[in-house]
């Protein structure tokens, strides 16, 4: 991995995936969701800003809502291929090395994410990495090099979206976060919302 490889700050930018369905919550937008007093994007920008140069939201619907945080907001440029849909369109706009993915419905990801797969890349070179909590992959947690944009538009091309098949097609290499229980906790229904409801950690 060359110098201009690394994923130091300056080189990374984040893409928080908000353009979800929300099919399980009853269509809602997830990303706008108030957990403790406060959307659910706002708590994952809190953890993300942070960790690098630039950030993106990804959203399909209340565009001028996110728009309001002040960061770019795009829109898929390919319909109906689910995460990977927003990804491309991320790898598109990114102008550094590296993009930083991130689900906008998990409000306390790892404060160390970045920092945690750059750490892991610096012994093994890869091109991309794969957060995993130490029962399973989380997929949506994943640093992608931009040079995979073609791989990315081929697969999505052969009609594939399923961002696991991607990621192993790929290579990926899994980083440990089995030290943060409450990281990669995702609100996908009403009872979860409730559930953590004043149990920021």
């Amino acid at each position: 991995m060359t110098s201009i490889d690394e994923m130091t700050p300056a080189n990374v930018t984040a893409v928080i995936l908000a353009g979800g369905e929300g099919r399980r919550m009853g269509g809602i937008d997830k990303g706008l969701v108030e957990l403790d007093g406060n959307p659910l994007i706002e708590h994952v920008i809190a953890r993300l800003q942070p960790q690098v140069s630039s950030l993106i939201i990804s959203a399909n619907r209340n565009v001028e809502r996110y728009q309001k945080y002040g960061y770019p907001v795009i829109i898929d440029q390919i319909n109906n291929q689910g995460p990977l849909g927003g990804i491309l369109s991320a790898l598109q706009q990114c102008k550094s090395d590296w993009l930083l993915t991130m689900p906008c419905d998990t409000p306390y990801p790892p404060q160390d994410l970045r920092l945690r797969i750059h750490q892991t890349a610096s012994q093994t070179a890869n091109l991309l990495f794969t957060a995993h909590d130490g029962q399973r992959s989380q997929p949506l947690f994943s640093m992608i090099h931009r040079s995979l944009i073609n791989s990315l538009q081929t697969f999505l091309a052969s009609n594939e979206k399923k961002v696991t098949l991607w990621l192993k097609q790929e290579g990926t290499i899994d980083v440990g976060f089995s030290d943060q229980s409450m990281a990669f906790i995702n609100i996908n229904t009403e009872e979860m919302l409730a559930k953590i409801q004043n149990k920021t950690p």
